[in-house]
């Protein structure tokens, strides 16, 4: 099943880079395909190993050509179309605000390893392929197999987000109060969504790729970019419009996600027309034959480290701008800004992409991106007091968009590079599996680059130069306001992002030198024959 996903944000949505997609059980027959794609399969097996490779790309560029002319979108597909972006953006809603605006307003409170707490509750959506097969296999036929899990799961979402908006400004306000509160909450929210996601999966229909980058894209940046700058009072201010609160926000996502569930009641599901064992334990004896794999070891390894270089440049900084007077409607007009740029990004990966060197944009991406790191970090120690001019934004939306931009082309590249590699006869659970590791690959990191910038930074208050105390706590804007209130003033002496940020950078450049791309280019080498699962 191919993978579909919109590209990540290089603030928070990295973690969701590549969407995981239900793993389905193959067929006792050994082949997941229709009649015509055997045949197509025998044909390949007649050829050399590297006149199969490029027969399978010209293959596949045939099918992506003609499919289109082949089959218009009718009516019924318009409206499952319809239906798709929908749900798509019932997702986005929370995402946005667990993975985007959330610790933005939290920094303003808290410190970076309180926030580290908070960051857990972005693993869920990396790790779905763990529960991704009891979602396929279990379901009430009267009911139908999506809708099964899609109205239960809209309908907590819709009430988590219901009861949290209920206190959501004492939250935002008081959050090291409520720290756990929050963390579990938002936990609740990315593990329901993402079980959402797993049941949403319409292998069917031709354009749901497209539905979920729309869908899921739009609600993302309505609760990041959207919310974010509404949220602010400047913003508020500015254009003479009422401030919109987290806890009104909250309620908006609820009734709509109560409404669509609603609709769903008198939308009828069409009947499941295979006949495929679902049998949860043969997909996940599937992964482990997968994961047993020689190279498919070295490759989830390659993927758990691949962005160790930019982890705490994609963690940290955008936080440390705000903290130095970036308003937040400035960034959510960066991210907003950057947004096109990431579609054209996609375009340009996929066509580089082709080929017999899927994995070169991937490869050679490596370097701008660590460049780019270590720029941002040189934009967050020269940023200037606000009000920020014109020119210094501008380069701040260049550096967003060129960093975007390369991690885009990798994308296509590792994209490009799992397709040609997959089984066929397991595709489905075998590209799950890769993009899960891939997706792990930018989201582990981010808890211990926050615990690391607090770890390392140094800060003290200074009380009328007569007393100097250290204090952890100056660390968060709480922590601050605590030393002022008793006549003091917070002094960091070391900031502990910039020894994070050299750790991470430092780590990238060795492992890039002496272990990714030498060893990117040995599995790029290898023939198809050594990933199949079946031999």
């Amino acid at each position: 099943m191919p993978q579909r996903s919109p590209r990540a944000l290089s603030t928070s949505l990295e973690s969701i880079q590549i969407h995981p997609r239900t793993p389905k059980t193959p067929r006792s027959g050994g082949s997941r395909y229709a009649p015509d794609d055997v045949i197509d399969e025998v044909e390949l097996s007649l050829l050399h190993e590297d006149e199969e490779t490029q027969e399978q790309y010209r293959l596949q560029e045939e099918i992506d050509h003609l499919a289109p002319a082949h089959k218009p979108i009718s009516a019924k597909d318009k409206r499952s179309m319809g239906l798709l972006v929908v749900l798509y953006l019932i997702q986005g809603f929370p995402l946005g605000l667990a993975l985007g605006s959330v610790p933005f307003l939290l920094r303003e409170h808290l410190s970076y390893s309180q926030l580290a707490i908070f960051s857990l509750a972005s693993y869920p959506y990396s790790l779905k392929l763990l529960w991704s097969p009891i979602v396929d296999s279990f379901f009430i036929k009267s009911i139908g197999r999506r809708k099964s899990w899609i109205l239960p799961m809209q309908i907590i979402i819709g009430t988590i987000m219901l009861i949290i908006s209920f206190n959501a400004e004492e939250y935002i306000n008081s959050p090291a109060d409520h720290i756990y509160t929050i963390s579990a909450a938002f936990t609740l929210l990315v593990t329901f969504s993402a079980t959402q996601d797993i049941a949403v999966d319409e292998e069917n229909l031709a354009y749901a790729a497209t539905c979920q980058t729309i869908g899921l894209n739009t609600g993302y940046f309505a609760s990041f970019t959207v919310f974010l700058a509404l949220n602010s009072q400047t913003f508020a201010d500015k254009w003479h419009i009422p401030r919109l609160p987290l806890g009104t926000y909250l309620q908006f996502c609820s009734v709509f996600s109560f409404a669509v569930t609603i609709w769903l009641l008198f939308v009828k599901e069409d009947k499941e027309t295979t006949e495929e064992d679902l049998n949860i334990k043969t997909v996940y004896k599937t992964m482990w034959t997968i994961c047993k794999l020689r190279h498919v070891q070295t490759l989830c390894l390659l993927h758990l480290f691949s962005k160790i270089g930019w982890a705490a440049s994609d963690a940290v900084s955008q936080l440390k701008m705000v903290e130095k007077g970036l308003g937040r409607e400035d960034l959510a007009i960066a991210v907003l800004i950057d947004f096109p740029f990431q579609i054209f990004g996609g375009y340009i990966a996929g066509r580089w992409s082709r080929g017999a060197k899927p994995l070169r944009p991937w490869i050679l991406a490596f370097w701008p991106r660590l460049a780019l790191a270590l720029a941002v970090t040189l934009v967050v120690y020269w940023f200037p007091k606000p009000p920020i001019h014109l020119g210094f934004f501008v380069l701040l939306v260049i550096q967003t968009v060129m960093s975007s931009f390369s991690g885009t082309i990798q994308f296509g590249g590792i994209s490009a590079f799992h397709n040609r590699i997959a089984d066929p006869v397991v595709g489905g659970t075998y590209m799950t599996l890769l993009a899960t590791f891939t997706n792990m690959g930018g989201t582990w990191p981010r808890f211990f680059v926050l615990k690391g910038v607090d770890l390392f930074s140094v800060a003290t208050c200074k009380i009328k130069d007569e007393l100097t105390m250290k204090a952890a706590e100056c660390v968060s804007e709480h922590g601050k306001q605590a030393c002022k209130d008793v006549g003091g003033e917070c002094v960091t002496e070391r900031d502990g992002y910039y020894i994070v940020t050299a750790i991470c950078l430092g780590l990238g450049v060795l492992s890039v030198i002496f272990h990714m791309i030498p060893t990117a280019r040995k599995l790029q080498s290898l023939p198809a024959s050594k990933w199949k699962v079946y031999q």
